[in-house]
């Protein structure tokens, strides 16, 4: 049987910027690269109940990381001037 969410908030997990809890939750989290800025309003993250620290799962640092690539190499294509036209 798997482990479900609730199991998860049961395992005590404390902050490394205060020693608060953290609780299952969602939090901003934004990026300034070159050539453009991102900002997610809601990622599933664990939230500390006493400083708001988000801290993020490997699967949601994972999915941001792809979609910041992707982004890059989009930037990148929008930036190259096209070839005059003759």
């Amino acid at each position: 049987m798997e482990r479900g969410h609730e199991d998860e908030e049961r395992v005590m997990m404390s902050c490394v910027h205060c020693g608060g809890r953290l609780r299952r939750g969602t939090a901003p989290f934004h990026a300034d690269r070159a050539g453009y800025h991102v900002h997610w309003d809601a990622v599933p993250a664990w939230v500390c109940s006493q400083c708001g620290e988000a801290a993020f799962d490997s699967k949601e640092v994972d999915a941001i990381q792809a979609a910041l690539a992707s982004l890059d190499a989009h930037t990148q294509q929008l930036a190259q001037p096209e070839s005059p036209q003759r």
